[in-house]
């Protein structure tokens, strides 16, 4: 159950993977640059996630690893290079300020998209004269500080850590799931368009498949553990309000049209 339970810090890392797609519709040339975008990821993932844990598992035994510390900074410190983990939890910083930085980024763009789409209210839209949409990213900014207060409620930084990362491995599989559904629906009705695609998904509708079914096995796990059921609870009521407050606005711009 522990190995199964690692699926949800897991999901967090990937968290953001698709801002890939984002940032392809702003360049000059997406037929280059998305491929060689998405055949970066494997080697960097390869790079950053499973050399760095090779590293750490052949220096740390496993009963030694302590929840509540950077493994980096325990192996460091076993090695006997104190100043190299100050270095390596500034490199940590400086790897969560690039985290925040992109989720920002595909935020405050997502919400001036909506607002350019009549889905989201109308001062979304505005652009700053370096055409950042200004109203959105302060709203982004805003909503990031909440996390603040929420750190210093909990009980422990590991009992709002792991509710945090939860939620965000729930809204992973829940924006992949669209995106995977929306593929086959698309693949079913232009099949057109993919034949004539340069870039195809390999394995296409049957990889799909096999993805929204560890979805749904990951999504029951993460249930049964007693650490992150209560994110799997209390998601499902964010996604009423998001989807309440969605209807109510786009019932007040059809008003407002039908009177105009």
């Amino acid at each position: 159950m522990g190995f199964l339970g690692g699926f949800q810090i897991a999901f967090f890392a990937f968290v953001g993977i698709e801002l890939v797609g984002t940032a392809a519709a702003e360049t000059k040339d997406p037929c280059t640059t998305l491929p060689k975008a998405i055949n970066a990821i494997p080697v960097r993932l390869a790079l950053f996630y499973v050399l760095a844990l090779l590293a750490i598992t052949t220096v740390i035994p496993w009963r030694k690893v302590v929840p509540g510390v950077s493994p980096f900074v325990s192996l460091f410190g076993l090695a006997g290079f104190g100043a190299a983990a100050s270095v390596m939890n500034f490199v940590l910083l400086t790897a969560a300020a690039s985290s925040d930085n992109s989720g920002l980024y595909s935020t405050s763009r997502m919400m001036y998209g909506l607002a350019l789409d009549g889905q989201a209210p109308s001062k979304f839209r505005k652009l700053s004269g370096n055409n950042v949409p200004r109203n959105a990213l302060v709203a982004s900014c805003l909503l990031l500080l909440c996390g603040i207060i929420f750190l210093y409620t909990s009980d422990s930084i590991m009992q709002a850590f792991a509710l945090v990362t939860t939620v965000a491995a729930l809204l992973f599989l829940f924006s992949w799931s669209l995106i995977v559904v929306c593929y086959i629906v698309y693949r079913h009705k232009r099949p057109d368009l993919h034949e004539d695609s340069v870039y195809k998904m390999p394995g296409g509708v049957p990889m799909c498949w096999v993805v929204l079914t560890f979805f749904a096995i990951s999504l029951v796990i993460l249930a049964l553990d007693p650490t992150t059921r209560i994110a799997v609870l209390i998601t499902p009521i964010w996604f009423v309000f998001i989807a309440s407050m969605y209807f109510v606005y786009r019932h007040r711009t059809q008003r407002k049209e039908g009177l105009r």
